[in-house]
């Protein structure tokens, strides 16, 4: 998939969703810490295509000195506005994915964390999906 030629809306927003689908996969597959850290970045896609859309841009409450392209930034931006809740712990999924890159976990158990993604995803309107709508997946892929 070349995202740059999808644009900086539709590009982000099906790198969401080919994360999601790879990151589940490798979390089912016990690639724990492949799988955490490819849905984090699932999630900064989604609000990258979130913040990027000019219909979405114009009810987002931002602040003087708001970096929209700052994860920790968005993010806040996004429950000050009211598209997202709240209630899943960004920082703390944050630290996860930092762990994650630093070591392999193959006990973790991320159930919350994957229904804390899922709701996340749903708020950003990135979920539901078919998965027949993506490209394949390569089976070489890791």
């Amino acid at each position: 998939m070349d995202e740059r030629a999808l644009g900086p809306i539709e590009g982000p927003f099906q790198r969401a969703r080919l994360h999601i689908r790879g990151g589940k996969r490798r979390l089912r597959q016990g690639k724990i810490s492949a799988g955490i850290v490819t849905l984090y970045d699932a999630l900064l896609a989604a609000m990258e295509s979130y913040v990027n859309s000019p219909e979405h841009k114009r009810s987002l409450v931002t602040k003087q000195g708001d970096d929209l392209r700052d994860e920790r930034t968005a993010y806040a931006v996004l429950v000050r506005s009211g598209v997202l809740d709240g209630a899943f712990e960004f920082e703390t999924f944050e630290r996860l994915m930092e762990r994650a890159l630093n070591e392999e976990m193959p006990g973790y158990d991320y159930r919350d964390i994957l229904q804390g993604i899922d709701r996340v995803m749903y708020q950003l309107g990135v979920m539901p999906f078919d998965d027949a709508d993506l490209p394949p997946e390569d089976p070489k892929t890791y």
